[in-house]
């Protein structure tokens, strides 16, 4: 493993808690196979983290010309971002606090060396 190229997801409107659930699946596995899980893995985390693999395999590619097949997830993780504070007013003058989290993706792809 040579090279390690990166891609970030920024601001993802989804609780990293939820996020993590998908990551943990592919933390490992080719691209390609990656990719192919995520396209039928049910939940909305699904499509964003398929989104900044892609941007990885895309940075890998043309910046560095490495090969697609010899690429592998090596490290992807999903980190806190900033939460927005929402308020909604409950009965007896009480405050019922909403928080809409969100979550920053970051995916390191390594490159497997062909036989």
């Amino acid at each position: 493993m040579d090279f390690e190229v990166r891609a970030v997801g920024k601001y993802i409107q989804m609780s990293p808690q939820k996020v993590r659930l998908v990551i943990n699946q592919v933390r490992g596995m080719k691209v390609d196979d990656a990719l192919a899980l995520l396209k039928y893995t049910p939940k909305a985390a699904a499509k964003p983290v398929a989104k900044v693999i892609r941007s990885a395999v895309a940075n890998a590619e043309e910046n560095f010309g490495m090969s697609r097949d010899d690429l592998f997830v090596a490290r992807i993780t999903a980190d806190t971002a900033p939460t927005r504070r929402w308020r909604r007013f409950g009965a007896r003058g009480r405050f019922k606090p909403l928080l809409k989290r969100a979550s920053h993706v970051t995916v390191i792809l390594g490159e497997r060396e062909s036989a």
